[in-house]
């Protein structure tokens, strides 16, 4: 794990580098000053002139600026690696992210990326800080100071021999105790951020609903559950305080008392008045360095659990992959299941498909029916190679999907969704998502065949309307046309609309419809609808049930040799004739 993210560091390893060494040496100042100090009282003792007084403060003002020089810089190239770090962390994890396929998704849920990418990347951040400096500086401080000790109180300092020990007892005892609590806590606190999330985009749903209190509910007891997990470890590590302060006392009334003792019974022969106050100042050097210590414990337990999330997500290899000779050309859009079947996970017990063969011509217009969990979606996945079949070969352009490259095959295959993304930016900067060199003439005449553009023309900046997050400030069938229109830009040789009309009216529909058939007769359109009239005019109409291929046929040989087709057709027609 440390190398995994030592890897990280790249171009902060200077920085990295620079702030143990001027920590080093600001300690070295530290430590050095108490040595002159005393010897600059034992100097006064002996009733030294003025000018020795002066010489000795010069000495130490300089050794101050010093210390207080190499200090500051150590903060500032502490601050430039550890936001360096922080800062490449968060940049390789996303771009990791961007490669997983949907499998891979599916392993990692939405909030528990989101904390990985926030907290945990924060945890890490702030140990990495402690680590190059203060945990370069408290043992730094620790092995001149106890030096210094014994060069200046002899045995009186055997006293940190014996606390040292128990003050490493327990630290281990706490870390030992505290790091099964901060692993359970990060997946509550993924849990919690989950609450967070599905609470605000479901916003409209919530209040519909009158579901509000429920929520607060729901987020007071996963916020309780982090509370408590938290409350219990920080229970645990408060012991390092209580234990530190009993260490520090008991040292500091163990060389104030023997100090004086030693220093009046022998009358400053074993130990003088200088002595006994670098004595005292190292004793607290010692302490605190300790203090710091159990500190930067706490911090590297907690961000080690961190630390592990983290790694998880950047050694996450994405299930599917380039092969080693790719082919980067899409001949053209014809389709080819032959026998494929498809499962979501190989533990799964069933197949989410089965024995699926299929074969659709380039520029063939191809219409999907069934029901809710019929793997419409599923099937039409597999043609952009967001999952890999399980059994059987899927062939586009007369090629394996899987012996092209991803990023070619990908820009051949525009799917329009039922739940439409806009991102927030310009109608213009949404559109280009589609073609990211298309011309102010190209975004119109394609939001012209989408029917978006009589919508965008009544907006007051056009083309430059701001669209919200989400596109919380237009419709849903606006949404849906916008996404329409974005995937006509494209130019793809296969066009897949899941159901993407849904929140359109059926005039705007056949609209829609006519417009692609004249502005791209080339591609292969493939359409899932629930609508029969959204399909009726398919080359071919595949009718799914249960994850199979239950009929296939024009619309008039479905009426009337398939039954589901056909129940469904009079259905929707007498729904139609009774609003009539």
């Amino acid at each position: 794990m440390v190398r995994r993210l030592a890897r990280c560091v790249r171009e902060y390893k200077k920085t990295s580098i620079a702030t143990p060494i001027l920590v080093s040496l600001e300690v070295v100042m530290e430590c050095v000053i108490p040595f002159i100090i005393a010897d600059l009282v034992n100097n006064i003792k002996a009733g030294c002139e003025l000018s020795v007084i002066v010489k000795y403060g010069l000495v130490l003002v300089l050794m101050a600026c010093l210390s207080l020089a190499f200090g500051a810089l150590a903060g500032m190239t502490c601050a430039t690696a550890s936001c360096g770090l922080a800062k490449n962390l968060r940049k390789d994890m996303f771009e990791n992210i961007q490669k997983f396929s949907f499998e891979n998704i599916d392993k990692f849920s939405t909030s528990s990326l989101v904390t990985r990418l926030t907290t945990d990347v924060t945890n890490v951040q702030m140990a990495y800080m402690m680590i190059i400096r203060i945990a370069i500086r408290c043992p730094l401080m620790l092995i001149f100071a106890f030096v210094m000790a014994f060069v200046m109180g002899g045995r009186m300092a055997f006293i940190f021999l014996i606390v040292a020990p128990v003050l490493a007892f327990g630290l281990a005892l706490v870390t030992y105790k505290t790091m099964p609590l901060f692993k359970a806590v990060f997946r509550k606190y993924d849990r919690l951020n989950e609450s967070i999330q599905e609470n605000i985009k479901g916003m409209r749903v919530v209040k519909s609903y009158v579901r509000e209190e429920y929520e607060k509910q729901k987020f007071g007891a996963a916020a309780e559950d982090v509370c408590k997990d938290f409350t219990k470890a920080e229970r645990i590590l408060a012991i390092n305080n209580p234990l530190m302060q009993f260490c520090l006392y008991s040292v500091m009334v163990f060389v104030l008392s023997y100090g004086s003792y030693t220093i009046i019974t022998t009358r400053g022969i074993d130990l003088d008045v200088g002595q006994f106050s670098a004595l005292l100042t190292y004793s607290f050097m010692i302490l605190m360095s300790l203090m710091m210590i159990s500190m930067v414990f706490v911090m590297i337990t907690l961000a080690t659990e961190s630390g592990k999330r983290i790694v998880e997500i950047l050694d996450e290899e994405s299930s599917l992959s380039n092969p080693e000779d790719p082919v980067y050309e899409v001949k053209d859009g014809s389709i080819d299941f032959e026998g494929v079947s498809f499962k979501y996970s190989k533990n799964a017990e069933r197949n989410a498909l089965s024995d699926i063969d299929l074969h659709i011509r380039s520029g063939q217009t191809v219409g999907i029916i069934g029901g809710t969990g019929s793997a419409k979606s599923t099937l039409v996945q597999l043609i952009s190679r967001l999952y890999d079949v399980t059994e059987g070969s899927l062939k586009v352009g007369g090629v394996d999907v899987r012996n092209y490259d991803l990023d070619s095959l990908r820009n051949q295959v525009a799917v329009v969704l039922q739940k439409n993304v806009l991102f927030s930016g310009t109608i213009k900067e949404n559109l280009r998502w589609g073609n990211k060199n298309a011309t102010d003439e190209e975004m119109i005449e394609a939001c012209r065949l989408s029917q978006a553009d009589e919508f965008i023309e009544r907006f007051p900046e056009k083309y430059d309307t701001y669209i919200e997050q989400g596109g919380a400030n237009v419709s849903g069938g606006q949404k849906q046309r916008l996404c329409i229109a974005r995937a006509l830009l494209k130019k793809p040789k296969i066009l897949i609309m899941d159901d993407s009309t849904s929140a359109v009216d059926t005039r705007t529909d056949a609209l829609i419809r006519k417009a692609m058939a004249e502005y791209i007769p080339s591609t292969t359109k493939i359409i899932i609808a629930q609508r029969i009239s959204s399909v009726q005019e398919a080359d071919v109409i595949i009718v799914m049930a249960g994850g199979r291929i239950s009929a296939m046929g024009t619309h008039d040989e479905l009426v009337k040799t398939n039954e589901i087709y056909r129940d469904l057709y009079v259905l929707q027609n007498k729904a139609g004739d009774d609003d009539e």
